[in-house]
């Protein structure tokens, strides 16, 4: 992809930039640490500009036409289709997902220009209510919200990212947008390419490389922007909710999944142990949605335990450009070290180890543990990595049970051939989103994306996202004189 020539400049108002910042960041490879870039990190000033320069561009993107910005949606899921190749190989070599992860980013990224379309006339639609008051008319009209702050995180950033970008501008935002530094070649300069390529008027996306040591939370505190759009930790996330709510910012936050994969005892084991792997280890576990706790049935326990090991000990591992690979390398050193203190902490707190993995430079292979309590640090905890926890249930009652008892509500799924049944169990799982003989990770343009409790606020997909994204403003016409008491 034109040997990633600017691809580690910011671009603000339409122009690819340098960073100010003295701070240089080596973007590296993850499966070997080899070199791919070198970013010099844009400063809080430049920061500063692209929030003022984003809300001078919006006030004339608002009143864009229907077509337009769909013309603008259209090339630029173009630019992403004619460059899928190159873009496949940097996602690989930038987040270390497999050819298999890339692809699928790729695909649910297309996904959401796609949907975009179908929504980018909701700003012009206006609905008449009726009114007591006679000779009153009662207009309701959907107007763009402004300017959005956008953060996104390093797992699947081009996908995360424009679950936030393309909604904004198809609705008639302006976007300041911050990927996450390790990845943001994948979650910022190839969006910003395909928006340059679009013919996006200048100023209204705007992409920022730089990391929080250099800018602080003006992404947060910046008194521009409407809404800030998050997709990442809880702990951050709650930081953003105060910051938030102390400025009366709408938020839009995307966050911790703790998620469980409940085996009835009715349930068909093989059906879920092939779910199960992939649920577990697509992307070395690195998704919000990735299941986090197996709650399985005592009449299906041993049996699923050994049936997950088998299958699990035989996924191929290494180099993620291999299209063979399954297990690739984890973001960076500070993640492994976290996987492995977490296998160290539950080998203490007396889990049974039935699958012992091994680290081969940034690689990690799957661990397995059994005799897992559920209240214990190991299955409360998000690990993000290949590390999966498989907890015994007496009853179903108690497997329901025990897959609520958690902060987090991402995700959630229950095996079961009584599908009536699962359903209503479904409905009594606190979590955004359960999926019946399904694993956990699961997305669309579609359907209501986001989760409950410490999990986050707002969803994401069509048409719930042009909720978030819009204000409603209700303007009266009064065509008949109106007599008043006095």
């Amino acid at each position: 992809m034109e040997k990633f020539e600017n691809y580690n400049k910011s671009y603000i108002n339409g122009q690819w930039v340098e960073g100010k910042s003295e701070s240089i960041f080596e973007d590296v490879n993850p499966y070997d640490n080899s070199l791919i870039t070198k970013v010099r990190l844009a400063t809080r000033e430049q920061v500063q500009e692209a929030f003022e320069i984003a809300q001078q561009a919006q006030k004339k993107w608002a009143k864009s036409s229907v077509e337009e910005r769909k013309e603008v949606i259209r090339k630029a899921a173009e630019y992403l289709k004619s460059h899928q190749d190159e873009i496949v190989s940097v996602i690989t070599s930038e987040t270390g997902g497999t050819v298999l992860k890339a692809n699928v980013e790729l695909h649910l990224t297309l996904e959401v220009l796609e949907e975009a379309l179908n929504y980018a006339g909701a700003i012009h639609e206006v609905r008449e209510v009726p009114s007591a008051i006679e000779g009153k008319v009662n207009k309701i009209y959907r107007l763009p919200l402004g300017v959005i702050s956008s953060i996104s995180p390093f797992n699947f950033p081009m996908n995360l990212s424009m679950r936030t970008i393309a909604p904004a501008i198809a609705l008639g935002n302006s976007v300041v947008h911050k990927p996450d530094i390790q990845v943001g070649l994948v979650g910022g300069s190839i969006i910003a390419k395909a928006f340059e390529y679009a013919g996006l008027p200048k100023g209204v996306f705007n992409m920022i490389l730089t990391d929080i040591p250099e800018i602080g939370d003006e992404m947060l505190t910046n008194p521009i922007p409407r809404l800030i759009s998050f997709t990442g930790s809880t702990a951050v996330g709650r930081h953003i909710g105060e910051i938030a709510g102390r400025n009366l910012k709408r938020v839009a936050l995307e966050l911790g999944g703790n998620s469980p994969f409940v085996v009835l005892s009715d349930a068909d084991v093989d059906q879920a142990v092939n779910a199960a792997v992939f649920g577990k280890f697509i992307h070395q576990g690195q998704i919000c949605m990735i299941v986090n706790r197996f709650i399985v049935h005592k009449d299906h326990y041993d049996e699923f335990v050994e049936k997950f090991v088998s299958k699990a000990k035989s996924l191929p591992y290494g180099n993620p450009s291999d299209p063979n690979t399954v297990i690739g390398p984890l973001i960076n050193e500070t993640q492994l070290k976290k996987a492995l203190s977490y296998i160290e902490e539950a080998k203490k707190e007396g889990a049974t180890l039935v699958l012992e993995g091994k680290r081969e430079g940034n690689v990690l292979t799957p661990f397995v543990f059994t005799n897992v309590k559920n209240s214990s640090k190991l299955a409360q905890t998000e690990v993000f990595a290949p590390i999966a926890t498989i907890i015994k249930a007496e009853s179903d009652e108690e497997a329901i049970e025990m897959a609520n008892d958690t902060e987090y509500g991402l995700s959630s799924s229950i095996f079961t051939s009584d599908l009536n049944r699962g359903e209503q169990l479904a409905l009594s799982i606190d979590s955004g989103m359960t999926h019946i003989n399904d694993q956990t990770v699961n997305d669309a343009p579609n359907i209501p994306f986001g989760g409950n409790k410490g999990s986050g606020l707002g969803r994401f997909g069509n048409p719930w996202v042009v909720d978030e994204f819009t204000v409603t403003k209700w303007v009266s016409v009064q065509e008949k004189e109106r007599q008043f008491p006095f």
